[in-house]
């Protein structure tokens, strides 16, 4: 139990900037966020700073290590800059469980948490220049040679994280309407959320039916998700906040009312590669953050008042709040969510903690955040509470990943030449900007239990429609793999 105030970290400041005009780079949306977090904070602490660290970002990555950036721009010198090496969805959580731990152990006494992405600015500029609309996210994950999964449209996270939500939605015993009635659900609730926090990027309530619905403006992406129900990276937000000790806080006289205290986090991580993994249903990196998380705190679901569960996509909320046990129709965040708040690639959970911060001044109470990078790769969780944290103790080590190794399954071994019978174990059919079938893709298992991916043609409507006409599950069908005149394995009805 830490009872120093010294060694107690707690948040003082928060800032956030949308930038609607496309005026800003991401070093400029990061440079108005801190300054919006030092006048929150009362002013004066930009100066204080010894340490400010940054999400890494890929809108303009001519600019190399912002932290370095602001500092230069602030005149300042501090003990630590740095930048997380790449832009994962869990980065800000890390990086305030760090600064938490430096406090602690009284390395630093004031730190800045910052991070933005202006990848409005960005196409604009790029359109400007020779009249072509990129894709920033997708050229990212699409450099050098292409892989296997690459080969099978599994490129970025739009393309992978599908296999996640047929795969639960089998093993939960859902049907496609069923689970598809609760992604609107909780959507729904996001956007009305989002609705009522002037941060947000899109403010317009919608409903559960509208979600989910095919419509001209709510295109399918890849099965079964459409435009209104995957995160929103076209963006130009910039968020931080500033992170001191108790002790240094007080002595600044900054309300109590407006000091929120930092506990203890947790964090693990599956492997990058989709194919090596275990299972598809329930990642063991979620389960023990979630739940070590809770515990480190000497929590349970029951003393939240509030959470922030990312939400990238359906499947990652769905996965979280039944480990958490978090009601459906209860709020999963405190910003609005990716899709509506804003999803500003590795910055999310920057404007989720302000968020949550300010949700935390004003009705108090105690918050978890549950933080998910790459495509179901990399988590991390913290707790934030307008009241002390007794049990909370600093520094503490927040890995917890030997624990999630222990609940692993075997791992499928790959064959990536296979041909012969093969039962589906998850699949995604992607389609093109006018709705149209660009492909399927499936994981299945052959008769070995080894994993071989295949795809299904544009013209083999008949399986498509028994892959999305949600009549009978497709997620343990039989089938036969074969290698077409294209190199590829493609998959046939058994």
């Amino acid at each position: 139990m830490n009872t120093d105030p010294a060694r107690i970290p707690v948040i003082i400041g928060v800032g956030q900037f949308n930038d609607r005009e496309c005026v800003h780079d991401a070093l400029g949306l990061m440079v108005a966020a801190l300054e919006k977090a030092d006048e929150d904070a009362g002013g004066g602490w930009i100066a204080e700073l010894d340490s400010i660290a940054v999400v890494n970002q890929i809108s303009f990555p001519k600019l190399g290590n912002c932290a370095e950036h602001l500092a230069q721009h602030f005149g300042l010198t501090p003990k630590i800059v740095e930048q997380t090496p790449h832009p994962t969805g869990e980065s800000p959580v890390q990086l305030l469980n760090e600064a938490a731990n430096r406090i602690g152990a009284g390395e630093i006494s004031v730190a800045a948490i910052l991070g933005a992405e202006a990848l409005r600015t960005a196409a604009e500029r790029a359109r400007a220049a020779t009249g072509e609309k990129k894709d920033a996210l997708r050229a990212v994950a699409t450099g050098g040679a292409k892989s296997l999964m690459q080969q099978h449209g599994l490129v970025a996270p739009t393309d992978l994280y599908p296999l996640y939500e047929n795969a639960t939605r089998a093993a939960w015993g859902q049907s496609l309407a069923e689970a598809q009635a609760e992604s609107g659900v909780i959507w729904a609730g996001m956007s009305a959320v989002a609705a009522a926090n002037e941060n947000a990027w899109i403010r317009k309530p919608q409903t559960a039916e509208a979600i989910t619905s095919i419509e001209a403006d709510n295109r399918p992406i890849a099965f079964p998700y459409q435009k209104r129900m995957v995160a929103n990276s076209s963006v130009n937000q910039g968020a931080g906040f500033i992170v001191t000790s108790l002790a240094v806080a007080r002595a600044a006289g900054v309300a109590e009312a407006n000091i929120i205290h930092v506990g203890m986090g947790a964090a693990a991580h599956e492997t990058h590669n989709m194919l090596k993994r275990d299972q598809y249903v329930q990642p063991a990196g979620m389960v023990v953050t979630i739940e070590e998380t809770l515990k480190r705190n000497s929590l349970t679901a029951a003393d939240l008042d509030h959470v922030e569960l990312y939400s990238c996509f359906p499947c990652v909320p769905k996965m979280a709040r039944r480990i958490l046990g978090w009601p459906v129709d209860k709020p999963i965040t405190a910003f609005g969510g990716l899709t509506f708040g804003g999803g500003p690639i590795g910055n999310y959970m920057s404007h989720a903690i302000a968020s949550m911060v300010d949700t935390l001044r004003a009705e108090r109470g105690t918050a978890m955040l549950f933080a998910n990078g790459g495509y179901a790769t990399h988590f991390h969780g913290i707790v934030l509470s307008a009241e002390p944290l007794p049990e909370a103790t600093f520094p503490h080590d927040y890995d917890v990943n030997p624990l999630a190794d222990a609940k692993r399954g075997a791992v499928p071994a790959a064959d990536e030449d296979y041909e012969g019978p093969a039962t589906i174990e998850s699949y995604t059919v992607f389609y093109n900007r006018d709705g149209s079938v660009k492909f399927g893709t499936i994981i299945a298992r052959t008769s070995a239990d080894a994993r071989v991916l295949a795809r299904v043609d544009a013209a083999d409507e008949a399986m498509l429609a028994f892959l999305t006409d949600g009549k009978v599950e497709p997620v343990g069908a039989s089938g036969q793999t074969a290698r077409g005149e294209d190199g590829l394995i493609h998959w046939r009805a058994g």
